[in-house]
């Protein structure tokens, strides 16, 4: 069972495994129809496409963030439909250096089902190493029987979050003794600076930043379980961190980061910023 990367040889080598099914996430947070133009264009043979803003989010309510979370009985019942059984490998990629596989990786886990791993380089990897690409529909798998299990990652709510920054006090430094704030936002948009996403630029009093493409190579691959443990390792026990990012998606990536290092525990808070600054009696840093 892969649960965190999968190299492209690994996956080709399967390609056609009736227990391995791959997913397409391309997605554009400015440009809705990018990823299924881009999966028209060419895919892996076999995969299948999801819509980042549909089939992995919920309908939005003004105060519930930009991509809020689904019941997560409606996600095992979206994920059986793509065929999922209780023994399914899924292998999710996105354009490379991206975010939203790893979206698709967190909820997978959310519901349980811990046999789900990112493609390594995403799809520009697969390019790269001259593997088959079609433009063919894939063929759709008979409904699955997968269940819903307890979740695999703990999850922080809006209320959670404020009560480790307002009942846990603070030291001089600004930071907090029990929960490390982990914003997954570029240091720009974290620092209140070009916000194009959301009503109000900032972040949680208390947060720290490393942003999500931190946790890739030069090469767009992910770095080495070695060197993610000694970046990682300025947070502290990882049973205090808690992601977060704009709307739930690129904090995933730090999340997976850590389960690559072994660093396991942390929970995720998938309202992040759009959710947490709808409410303007929360508490912000703000320019």
């Amino acid at each position: 069972m892969y649960t965190t990367i999968v190299d492209p040889k690994t996956l080709h080598d399967h390609l056609g495994d009736p227990n391995w099914i791959v997913i397409d996430c391309r997605h554009n947070l400015l440009d809705y129809g990018e990823g299924r133009r881009l999966y028209d264009e060419g895919h892996i043979p076999g995969a299948q496409f999801v819509y980042v803003e549909t089939d992995l989010s919920a309908e939005k309510t003004g105060t519930n963030g930009r991509h809020p979370l689904p019941h997560r009985e409606t996600f095992v019942e979206f994920l059986r439909s793509l065929g999922v059984n209780e023994n399914t490998q899924i292998v999710a990629y996105d354009a490379g250096v991206d975010m939203f596989a790893s979206r698709l990786w967190f909820m997978t886990r959310w519901i349980g089902h811990g046999a789900i791993a990112l493609l390594d380089g995403g799809y520009a990897s697969w390019v790269e190493a001259r593997y088959p690409i079609t433009t063919e529909p894939s063929p759709q798998h008979p409904h699955g029987n997968l269940q819903l299990h307890a979740q695999l990652d703990r999850t922080f709510n809006a209320n959670d979050v404020l009560a480790e920054i307002t009942n846990n006090g603070n030291t001089a430094d600004g930071s907090y003794p029990h929960a490390v704030l982990l914003d997954a936002r570029g240091a720009e948009r974290f620092a209140g600076q070009n916000e194009t996403m959301d009503p109000v630029a900032g972040h949680i009093p208390g947060a720290q930043n490393r942003f999500f493409k931190e946790n890739f190579d030069d090469r767009g691959r992910w770095k080495s379980p070695e060197q993610l443990r000694k970046e990682f390792a300025e947070y502290g026990d990882p049973a205090n961190v808690v992601h977060y990012c704009g709307s739930g998606v690129s904090s995933a990536v730090n999340l997976i980061g850590m389960h690559i290092a072994d660093l396991t525990g942390a929970a995720l808070y998938p309202g992040s910023w759009s959710e947490w600054c709808a409410d303007r009696s929360r508490p912000m840093v703000t320019p």
